[in-house]
């Protein structure tokens, strides 16, 4: 069973196995490089690039996060209310301060990121530093702080990486088919046919693995320790129907990252599009607010 205190060490493992799941794919993604055109060297490359994408989506994938989202550092100096709540939850919940970084976006939305709780860092939006009073802005810092402590960032920023860099690859492989060698005509046909279907199966389980990894439960887990951590759940409950009333459009939203805020950074527009509706990991306000009422304090 899921406890606060084993969720640390489960999402670790499947960080380890979700790595090791996708530098397999790009290793066979090599192969049949090499296979169709004839020329190990693709095989050779293949094996580098699996390397470097673990190193990233273990070491680095924070720095990508970040620049993808547009979020810029700030300083004490910068804004010291909220460095204290920062500071303070982070003593309090027994880890090193994260570092803060600041969207220029009116939404109000925030979202953690990092490798570990010493090499962390938590982002909010303009729109929420402006409008939500002090204990609801506690309320959403402390979800956040609950998710580096619970090891849920590692998972969540290992799997922007990597889900980005198939999408490339697979892009990359289907625009150099039209350079194949003749000769492998009908080899390669039978190969494309092949990773055609792979693609089409791959795709929905691609999706399916990130709703899996950033489950409702882990949503839930932090909603729960970050009450406990304020001592007072008012604080979130206010701050989650706030922000979801909210109709401001977060301008750098993107699928695969759209999982790592503390909510849904494209209110609604699920419907709208197929693909978002795919990725959509949040459970409903509804659910998460009624169980933030039944956590005792």
């Amino acid at each position: 069973m899921t406890t606060l205190y084993t969720q640390a060490e489960s999402n670790i493992r499947k960080t380890w196995i979700l790595i090791t799941g996708f530098f397999a794919l790009i290793i066979l993604l090599g192969w049949l490089f090499s296979y169709f055109f004839d020329n190990q060297l693709f095989f050779i490359f293949a094996l580098i690039f699996a390397f470097l994408q673990s190193f990233l989506a273990f070491w680095h994938s924070d720095k990508i996060i970040l620049a993808m989202t547009g979020a810029k550092a700030i300083e004490k100096r910068d804004n010291p209310e909220l460095y204290r709540i920062v500071e303070n939850l982070s003593i309090t919940a027994g880890i090193p301060a994260p570092k803060i970084y600041v969207l220029e976006e009116l939404q109000p939305n925030a979202f953690a990121t990092g490798r570990n709780p010493e090499h962390s860092a938590i982002a909010v939006t303009r729109g929420l530093l402006e409008k939500l009073e002090r204990t609801e802005l506690e309320g959403v810092i402390s979800h956040e702080i609950s998710h580096i402590k619970n090891r849920d960032i590692l998972l969540a920023s290992a799997i922007v990486v990597l889900v980005s860099l198939v999408a490339i690859l697979s892009n990359w492989f289907l625009r150099m088919r039209r350079w194949g060698p003749r000769k492998r005509e009908e080899r390669g046909n039978a190969i494309f046919l092949i990773f055609g279907l792979l693609g089409a199966i791959l795709a929905p389980i691609v999706a399916n693995l990130i709703q899996l990894a950033i489950s409702r439960k882990r949503e839930f887990l932090a909603d729960a320790s970050g009450a406990l951590l304020t001592r007072y759940p008012d604080g979130l409950i206010s701050a989650l129907e706030k922000i979801s009333r909210d109709q401001n459009i977060l301008k750098r939203a993107l699928p695969s990252t759209a999982h790592l805020f503390i909510i849904s950074p494209f209110k609604g527009r699920e419907i709208e599009n197929w693909l978002v509706k795919i990725f959509s990991t949040h459970p409903p306000l509804e659910e998460r607010i009624k169980a933030l009422k039944g956590v005792t304090v």
